[in-house]
């Protein structure tokens, strides 16, 4: 059975994407992985060059009525394999809103997968049905955050619907870590942030890693072209240290 991971914040442009694309491209080269794209905008679909029109999407298998089996959905890129979002997505709320087993489409859906070892999961920064669903289908949440004085807005409500889903749904769920991106050091404020992230994620009951995750201009290039980091610059910062994250989260407890 292969182990969900869940790249979750509800605060928008974060670097979800960017974690989502380059865990899965960095476990691709060792596992059996797939991606699947949650988040209607599409950018790890667009990264991965999925398509979109006149194929099954995630939203077939999702919300569609045919509920069509998941394995039908995934495209295997040059990047790797993936379940491609689809701006029909943003219906889910509306179309599932009274379905009690409309929370766990996903899970149906990933139960019937089988000759995956990994799956990492790339959702929107909202807390919506589809949120649910990626969060009741998996083991792991990986939180990204960044060195700002807005850094946890949000993330104690996030923490709280996780807590809520674990109670109620899924008692396999945990919160892997919150994972510090785009980041500098360069300030006092950012090591001070940093501190602050430390503390709070001590009070969920979690960690924030070890691993550090620095920006550097290879990252947006890769994503222009259309490739994963770890082929087109395995030896920038931002890659050394997905690598580094990669392994540190195979390895915890």
């Amino acid at each position: 059975m292969a182990t969900v991971f869940v790249v979750a914040n509800q605060k928008g442009g974060i670097g979800k994407s960017t974690t989502a694309t380059n865990l899965a491209g960095i476990l691709g080269k060792e596992y059996k992985t797939l991606l699947i794209d949650a988040d209607p905008q599409g950018n790890s679909s667009s990264t991965y060059e999925a398509k979109i029109e006149n194929v099954p999407t995630l939203y077939d298998v999702m919300i569609d009525s045919d509920k069509l089996p998941i394995f039908e959905a995934i495209q295997h890129t040059e990047n790797g394999d993936i379940v491609a979002s689809d701006p029909l997505l943003v219906k889910a709320e509306k179309m599932l809103d009274g379905d009690i087993e409309g929370f766990y489409r996903l899970k149906d859906a990933l139960d019937e997968l089988t000759g995956y070892d990994y799956i990492v999961i790339d959702t929107a920064p909202s807390l919506n049905i589809i949120l649910y669903n990626c969060l009741i289908a998996a083991h792991k949440v990986i939180i990204p955050v960044t060195a700002d004085s807005y850094a946890m807005q949000g993330i104690w409500q996030l923490h709280d619907t996780i807590m809520s889903v674990k109670r109620r749904q899924n008692k396999d769920l945990s919160i892997a870590g919150l994972l510090l991106v785009k980041y500098s050091g360069r300030s006092n404020l950012e090591k001070e942030i940093r501190d602050n992230i430390e503390e709070n994620a001590q009070k969920m009951g979690t960690h924030l890693f070890n691993t550090i995750i620095r920006e550097c201009v290879k990252t947006k290039e890769a994503q222009e072209y259309k490739k994963l980091l770890i082929d087109y610059a395995p030896k920038c910062n931002t890659c050394l240290d997905y690598i580094d994250f990669a392994k540190e989260l195979l390895t915890a407890k």
